[in-house]
């Protein structure tokens, strides 16, 4: 069995209109489902990605309207880094963020930013033959475009605690020192650690909640029990509608999932109108008119650029 590499990322946003501007028209990324969050349904779930909301491109949310500002620390998520094609399309991202961000970083290959809640996010020149995952977006080439998550980074003071465990449960390749290697038969990307900075972490507005690795189907129940033989105490299978997820953490603390490739988010709508409209799935369908007073009023992305 081998996972396919990233699946999806969740962090946390204090303001969930912000995070759609930038998220959408900045990054122009696609805004590919609208839900809850199914442990919490009072607060969003926003799924970004690209045109068809694969496996391997979402950056989710949950917004906590007003949650303070978090901060990265041991055993957590401390930076997401998405590929791009070439240098070009550094030349260009570099120009677009220059008004937009703070903490703009260039440097041969890369460029590193905060989003709008100080969330380190990076761009990073790879050469790969993955397919280049690639979302819509008038003012973006596509051939200048995010193609999809290359790494995440995490603080860990013991790194060589995890090795074990990634290597020998999950099936990561060893690619240096404090880097891993997660690749399948049609995508890969890869895990990094980094030395852990003298404060505590805080979770909280602007911080990475969990790291979800891609999973065949016909692989999962299997993978559950691969991590529960190693002693991670993995959740049991929790159908979100959208995928099936086991949640346990890794030895260093950062939360992992595994979540499955499919059923895909074009189940409960269509392909051309994804993220449009609040989706609930049917277990939740019976709050609806309980909820839609209660989330956050959100800009259409896509509309308001028809109307521009």
């Amino acid at each position: 069995m081998r996972l396919e590499g990233l699946h999806h990322i969740t962090a946390i946003t204090a303001d969930a209109p912000r995070n759609v501007d930038f998220y959408a028209r900045v990054l122009g990324l696609r805004l590919v489902k609208k839900t809850v969050n199914q442990d919490d349904p009072t607060v969003y779930h926003l799924f970004y990605a690209d045109e068809r909301g694969s496996a391997g491109t979402d950056l989710t949310f949950f917004e906590y309207p007003g949650a303070r500002r978090g901060r990265a620390g041991a055993g957590m998520v401390y930076r997401i880094v998405w590929r791009v094609a070439s240098e070009e399309a550094l030349d260009f991202w570099a120009g677009r963020l220059a008004d937009e961000v703070s903490g703009l970083e260039r440097e041969p290959g890369r460029l590193r930013f905060e989003d709008p809640e100080g969330m380190s996010l990076e761009l990073a020149m790879v050469e790969t033959a993955d397919e280049p995952l690639v979302a819509q977006h008038p003012e973006i080439p596509a051939e200048l475009a995010l193609q999809g998550f290359d790494h995440v980074r995490a603080y860990s003071g013991r790194p060589e605690q995890s090795r074990r465990f990634l290597e020998e449960t999950l099936g990561f390749e060893a690619a240096g020192e404090t880097a891993w290697e997660v690749r399948g038969g049609q995508r890969g990307s890869f895990y990094v650690y980094g030395p852990p900075p003298a404060e505590v972490g805080m979770g909280g507005a602007g911080t990475v909640h969990h790291v979800a690795w891609a999973s065949p189907m016909e692989d999962h129940a299997a993978w559950r029990e691969r991590v529960a033989a190693s002693g991670a105490r993995p959740t049991e299978v929790i159908d979100r509608f959208y995928f099936r997820s086991v949640y346990f953490r890794e030895p260093s603390g950062v939360l992992f999932e595994l979540a499955t490739i499919g059923p895909g988010f074009a189940t409960d709508e269509p392909m051309e109108h994804l993220g449009e409209s609040l989706s609930l799935p049917p277990a939740f369908e019976h709050l609806r008119d309980q909820l839609e007073p209660v989330l956050t009023p959100l800009p259409d992305p896509r509309g308001a650029r028809a109307e521009r």
